[in-house]
């Protein structure tokens, strides 16, 4: 069952050295933000995503997160929201960011071959607050190793 959570995050009331399941926070040069995520852990969850959906929060998100490293690709099959893809490694470095994904492309767009994490947004988010890679996420998922950016 897909684990649905805040899609919110103004109303987050976490310090900054916390994570919350709810959450995850993206920092770079340009600054910090905070998206509130769903989050999609399985195969099942991963392959339903975003699709059907009309509409979603500027402030959301939905967090994509995988058991190991590897290679990951997504499409826009029946996704009816443009999107901004933000691929993350282990460690929460966004090595790869795909901006205004396109709703219904089946063209394949590819995160590279050690993808750990992947957070979808709307599109033109990533442009507007200068994420690209570099920048680094902070939430739980990242904490079982090395983080860029620990909680």
């Amino acid at each position: 069952m897909l684990t649905i959570l805040a899609l919110c995050c103004a109303g987050t009331s976490v310090s900054a050295g916390e994570c919350a399941l709810d959450a995850v926070a993206v920092k770079g040069p340009w600054g910090e933000t905070r998206f509130g995520v769903e989050i999609a852990d399985t195969p099942d969850e991963r392959a339903q995503g975003l699709m059907y959906r009309k509409s979603m929060a500027r402030g959301a998100g939905m967090l994509f997160v995988y058991e190991r490293p590897q290679p990951a690709a997504f499409w826009m099959k029946n996704t009816l929201i443009p999107l901004d893809m933000l691929f993350a490694d282990e460690t929460g470095t966004i090595t790869r960011v795909h901006h205004d994904a396109v709703p219904g492309d089946l063209t394949a767009i590819e995160g590279g071959d050690a993808v750990f994490a992947v957070l979808e947004i709307n599109a033109g988010l990533a442009k507007r607050y200068g994420i690209e890679p570099g920048s680094v996420m902070r939430h739980e998922v990242f904490s079982q190793g090395p983080a860029a950016w620990p909680c």
